[in-house]
């Protein structure tokens, strides 16, 4: 019986090792070696160019840091894993990037209906979860591990009506959204009950489904009650066909939308039909700073072309990520979600990056006006409570009374000054 038991003992602690073994990954050295972050996004899927332009800035930003001596010594090692733009998915390769490869923490994703389902893996193991893009604001309320480095939905909807009913003196309007995205539905939610309060009206509202290919019945509709402007806030893969499927039934109205917008690929689907439309966005490539510049031009020469905002907000999540680590002194995951609570002020290609008590970040967004395959400028929005730049011509517009003051637009300056 003792030599049966000594054997038992000996099965459980070598299945204890083993799984100890299984876990550790190469995270797991504690306070010496690399630094091991792990990025997740959609990389072949329906989004992928979301995906990649966000991977792109992530890996740049790692590379610029491990160059110039990376943190404490300690080079920052990316581990990237591709959730096909799929929630169960996202949900499977965080597990994956947490139990077996022990990453300190994860940069991603850009969906917001991905990420939701990835959050609770992070929060549930205490490691912090930064979403470069993620704009609906549930995202965050998962927990207290969960941050973003983008603007949220209350303020992006609100922009664009603020934009439709003071710049472009819209009375009414029309929403096209993607019934199936969390991302578009916030977006609509918003953006109504901003354009009402603005004293716009609704005067027809459609949906479709990621995917579809004939959105002609839903635009007739719109077309019989003669919008001012179209509201679409989807993703670019749709919104291109959208856009020139309108064109093709002698739509008038411009369309606008949001960040969802913004791919190469865009262009390559609507062509010149998505001329005269207009987006909310977080940066602009013609801000003549000398970092966003620095910037555009590093990043042209490495990947061979312009960074859309996702490069952007990939590049800033990394380097607030980094910037965390440095005043935590530590990667221990509760100093760590402490240091990047704390975040003020932190210069970014986006715009100075404040993290608020939703672990949300306050920064102002833009308005950009299409036009030949470029995406030109028209005029910054703040949230309320933060100041233009010096010199910016301001004025001063009306926050929703549903948002909270940090993401409130109160003050628009105009072009000469993005």
């Amino acid at each position: 019986m003792k030599r049966i038991l000594l054997a038992l003992g000996l099965i459980s602690t070598l299945l204890f090792a083993f799984a100890c073994e299984r876990k550790g990954g190469p995270g797991a050295g504690g306070q010496t070696g690399p630094i091991v972050v792990g990025y997740y996004g959609d990389l072949t899927g329906r989004t992928s160019n979301f995906g990649q332009s966000t991977k792109n800035g992530v890996e740049m930003a790692a590379d610029e840091i491990n160059k110039a001596g990376g943190i404490s010594g300690r080079q920052i090692q990316i581990l990237s894993e591709d959730d096909e733009g799929r929630p169960e998915k996202a949900a499977t390769v965080v597990t994956k990037l947490i139990d077996q490869d022990r990453v300190i923490a994860l940069l991603g994703e850009v969906a917001s209906g991905n990420s939701l389902a990835a959050a609770p893996k992070a929060q549930a193991a205490k490691v912090p979860m930064i979403s470069p893009s993620s704009t609906n604001p549930a995202v965050t309320a998962v927990g207290d591990y969960i941050f973003r480095v983008c603007f949220i939905d209350p303020f992006q909807g609100d922009v664009m009506a603020k934009f439709a009913a003071n710049t472009l003196k819209a009375k009414k309007a029309a929403i096209m959204l993607d019934f199936n995205s969390p991302y578009s539905r916030g977006l609509t939610e918003f953006f109504e009950a901003s354009f009402t309060k603005l004293g716009g009206q609704i005067v027809n509202k459609q949906s479709y489904t990621q995917g579809d290919r004939d959105y002609k019945g839903q635009l007739t509709a719109i077309r019989s009650t003669n919008p001012d402007v179209i509201y679409v806030p989807g993703y670019y893969g749709e919104v291109g066909v959208i856009a020139k499927q309108a064109k093709q039934l002698d739509i008038k109205a411009p369309l606008l939308g949001g960040d969802g917008w913004d791919s190469t690929q865009l262009w390559d689907l609507g062509g010149d039909s998505l001329n005269g439309d207009y987006i909310s966005n977080h940066y602009s490539v013609d801000d003549p700073s000398p970092a966003i510049q620095k910037f555009v031009a590093d990043y042209k020469a490495r990947y061979g072309n312009v960074p859309d905002a996702l490069a952007a907000l990939g590049y800033d999540a990394m380097k607030v990520l980094a910037d965390s680590i440095k005043r935590a002194g530590t990667t221990e995951e509760p100093k760590l979600r402490d240091a990047i609570a704390a975040t003020k002020n932190f210069t970014g290609v986006t715009g100075n990056i404040s993290i608020d008590g939703q672990r949300n970040a306050v920064k102002p967004a833009v308005v950009l006006k299409l036009q030949d395959r470029k995406y030109v400028y028209v005029e910054t929005i703040y949230p309320e409570g933060m100041t233009p730049p010096a010199g910016a011509p301001a004025t001063s517009g009306a926050a929703p009374a549903s948002a909270p003051p940090a993401s409130s637009p109160a003050t628009s300056a105009s072009p000469g000054k993005p």
